[in-house]
């Protein structure tokens, strides 16, 4: 194998192999190992499938893998195992970044919605995210460019693990989400609104932990099919980020 193509190393094969789906739909399954190698090199080239390296094996194998195993949510749960066998955290970051969708992937009508939000029409994608202090995903949400922060956030806060501090910027800055911080057992260290007639205990101090997220974020996309969205369908683009977080940070 090529240096520069990626390859899972057999200690990060083995803490997904158990995992992995059984069902070989009547035929011998193509080595699991040599096709999941072959979707990350794909995500972090950015490259097209069929322009795939032939050491991974056929480029239609590869492709329908991927397709089919976002379907059915192999890799997001794939993403959550791996995740919450980390342990509870100490402090969480939730944030989102904004990407840009290729021109063959942006435009059209109708199209296909994810956690009740349309893919159809949106340049711009936003990925939510909640995050360990050791820069670690544990949650991932996508939205349309134009969604307000707090508008998301209030859905990815569903799956906040216990916690003792929630850092957040001026965009989560609601009474809403403060509340829901609280009831979850966490104290919310948001900087308040200039526009605030109350401003709420914040701490400059802690603050200083959130360049963890910005940095996760960084990482993510160095994978180009994260760093700009080629997909028309949520689904599989999702499943990317989910692939991206899981050998960035949990393999």
């Amino acid at each position: 194998m090529n240096r520069d193509q990626f390859w899972l190393t057999d200690e990060q094969f083995s803490k997904i192999e158990p995992l992995l789906p059984t069902d070989t739909r009547r035929k011998p399954r193509v080595d699991d190992r040599r096709v999941i190698s072959g979707i990350v090199q794909v995500l972090k080239s950015g490259g097209r499938w069929i322009d795939a390296p032939p050491e991974y094996g056929p480029r239609k194998t590869l492709y329908n893998r991927f397709v089919r195993w976002a379907e059915k949510g192999v890799w997001v749960a794939l993403f959550q195992a791996l995740a919450q066998a980390g342990g509870p955290p100490a402090e969480v970051l939730i944030d989102s970044s904004a990407v840009k969708a290729h021109r063959s992937a942006a435009g059209g009508k109708g199209g296909e919605k994810l956690g009740g939000w349309s893919l159809a029409g949106w340049r711009t994608t936003k990925i939510h995210t909640l995050t360990d202090a050791l820069c670690r995903p544990l949650a991932l949400m996508l939205s349309g460019g134009h969604v307000a922060d707090c508008t998301v956030g209030a859905a990815l806060l569903e799956q906040l693990p216990a916690c003792n501090i929630l850092h957040a910027d001026k965009g989560y800055d609601a009474n809403a989400i403060r509340r829901q911080v609280e009831e979850r057992g966490a104290m919310p260290n948001i900087p308040p609104k200039a526009n605030r007639k109350w401003k709420n205990c914040f701490s400059p101090v802690l603050y200083r932990n959130r360049n963890a997220i910005e940095r996760m974020f960084c990482r993510l996309k160095d994978f180009r099919r994260v760093a700009m969205r080629y997909d028309r369908n949520a689904a599989n683009f999702l499943a990317a980020v989910f692939i991206a977080a899981t050998v960035s940070y949990w393999l």
